[in-house]
């Protein structure tokens, strides 16, 4: 195997640190049977080395896109339950890296409640920025059943199903940086 084939199929050495205004983990959800309803953590602390992807988001840092007035509602025990968990976390437990294809395996807890999730997605990177770091970008997407995490607040809509899927397609937009060795 030659050192460029080798350096397609690992991450760079080092301990990589979330960028904290480029970063972003966000969310949708089908709401009403009709279209999807957005919102985003936009304070996420992660790292990344070689063999782990660490990373949380501060529940109450939650942005709806679609209707701001709902945070509250989404705060409340009905979903996140934010006063008494106030942050949700993952840690992976494998990373698998084929060129720009990523495969995260590892543990989300949300409100309290660990579960083994799979995220796919690409990685691009590292490259220089004009401050003398090396950045590497990850964009992983998973989706999970809220169901599994406790948040399970529903309404019945009057033609059948829910006015909110079950279902969450989760997406990490991670930019990491690495100051270079003087």
């Amino acid at each position: 195997m030659s050192i460029a084939e080798q350096l397609d199929t690992t991450i760079p050495a080092g301990t990589w640190t979330s960028d904290a205004v480029h970063s972003r983990v966000s969310f949708a959800i089908k709401h009403m049977g009709v279209a999807e309803f957005h919102g985003a953590f936009s304070k996420v602390v992660a790292t990344l080395t070689a063999e782990r992807l660490t990373g949380s988001v501060r529940i109450g840092e939650i942005r709806l896109d679609d209707d701001p007035d709902q945070e509250g509602h989404v705060l409340s025990p009905d979903f996140f339950d934010a006063e008494r968990f106030p942050e949700a976390t993952f840690a992976s437990t494998a990373i698998r890296r084929s060129g720009d294809e990523l495969e995260v395996e590892g543990e989300l807890t949300v409100k309290g409640t660990s579960r083994p999730v799979s995220l796919t997605g690409t990685i691009a990177g590292p490259t220089a920025d004009p401050y003398g770091n090396e950045r590497i970008g990850l964009v992983l997407t998973t989706t999970v059943d809220r169901r599994d995490f406790e948040v399970s607040w529903n309404a019945p809509l009057p033609g059948g199903g829910q006015a909110i899927e079950w279902d969450v397609v989760l997406t990490a937009n991670l930019q990491f940086t690495h100051a270079q060795q003087a």
